[in-house]
């Protein structure tokens, strides 16, 4: 029988996940409870994908604002600490800032415009044009800042992220200058001690910071890369990929994903007989079109997932088939001749037109955002999804 249904993704519900649980066993059964509930078979090549906030809260991948404060201190000593480059969030920053502010003794925030890394505004590129500052080399002081384009509360949240970083920061007994600009180098006329807080663009920028002549320039990645006073830590993004737990907690990205997803993949090939494909995902990467903000504020869409996920797509165009190769053609005439070139398409179709216009991106990074779409971030309660059907193509 013709099948008439493609990619399917299905989230899937599962308990509240605390410390000390088993994920693997909860993933598992949550995805064989769905698939008796609503009457569908797990297939082979299947996606399971898990929510990186329930890996981590199963490992109590946590630390305090005191452990944050004091692994500032271990690292950079009692200085004025310049904090370059965070993204606007209160959700993704605002908690480790709060840590950073104890351990230093005076900061100096230098904030990237017209937009943070993901795209959270601090003005309008109208603004910004019209008020003659010109943003690849001018330096604006907080002062000037306000002069020029006022108080600017961010599109979703109503929050003028500079009063509100400055207060953080002030709150917690460290003395605040904010500065903005786009070169990282700027910093260093006010501190040669510098934390790098940008997510895809920090290694450039501790590297154009170390040529430049700072005594220490350190990443977010180096801050709880390691346990400090009992915390959790990820050694290979440290805060990168942190989310606000409570008032004084994050929760950081998982570690030690690989043997998760392993586990995931062994255990339901056991029971089931499938062998189906296992990741972790945290962000999706897409942008919003009308805040403009790019989502990606996790270091990686995946920190963890099987072989089988490896590598970008080997697809061709069907668009560009229909109307360019096979356009005299149409019925099942047409249908033949496209499933003919899908079967005889090749391993690798980079440079061929016949492939033009598809998504080379990883499949982990795909699938991922599709993933973190259908789950959300709210109140949904689906930290599983399962997807269905991807590696399909027409002719299956």
């Amino acid at each position: 029988m013709e099948r008439w249904v493609g990619t399917i993704s299905r989230g899937i519900r599962a308990p509240i996940v605390r410390e000390g649980d088993n994920i693997v066993d909860i993933v598992v059964r949550s995805l064989l409870q769905a698939a008796q509930s609503e009457n569908f078979e797990l297939r082979d090549r299947d996606v399971v994908a898990v929510t990186e906030a329930v890996v981590a809260r199963a490992q109590g991948n946590y630390v305090t604002v005191g452990q944050i404060a004091s692994d500032i201190r271990s690292k950079f000593g009692s200085t004025t600490l310049g904090v370059i480059f965070p993204i606007l969030s209160r959700n993704r920053f605002a908690i480790c800032l709060k840590g950073i502010a104890q351990g230093a003794r005076k900061i100096v925030l230098m904030l990237s415009y017209p937009a943070d890394e993901v795209g959270n505004s601090l003005m309008s590129l109208d603004a910004l044009d019209a008020s003659g500052v010109n943003p690849w080399t001018d330096v604006l002081t907080e002062k000037r800042y306000r002069e020029l384009f006022g108080y600017h509360k961010h599109l979703f949240t109503g929050v003028d992220y500079v009063e509100y970083y400055k207060e953080l920061i002030e709150n917690e007994g460290c003395e605040a200058e904010i500065i903005f600009a786009n070169d990282c180098r700027a910093i260093l006329d006010y501190t040669k001690s510098v934390l790098c807080c940008d997510i895809h663009t920090r290694a450039r920028t501790k590297r154009l910071l170390d040529a430049a002549g700072a005594d220490l320039a350190l990443c977010l990645d180096a801050i709880l890369s390691t346990p400090v006073d009992g915390s959790g830590y990820n050694e290979t993004y440290g805060l990168l990929g942190s989310n606000k737990a409570s008032e004084d907690t994050v929760k950081l990205f998982p570690r030690d994903c690989d043997p998760v997803v392993e586990q995931i993949q062994a255990r339901i090939l056991e029971q089931t007989g499938k062998h189906v494909e296992v990741m972790i995902y945290g962000d999706g990467a897409y942008k919003d079109p009308v805040g403009k903000i790019w989502e990606l504020a996790d270091p990686v869409v995946s920190p963890g997932y099987t072989s089988g996920l490896e590598g970008r797509p080997n697809e061709v165009k069907l668009k560009y088939l229909a109307d360019s190769e096979f356009a005299d053609l149409s019925g099942d005439e047409l249908k033949a001749a496209i499933s003919n070139s899908i079967r005889n398409k090749g391993e690798d179709l980079v440079g061929n037109m016949s492939a033009e216009g598809t998504t080379p991106r990883h499949l982990s990074d795909l699938i991922g955002s599709l993933a973190d779409l259908t789950s959300g971030s709210g109140d949904k309660g689906t930290p599983i999804v399962l997807v269905q059907g991807y590696f399909d193509n027409y002719t299956m």
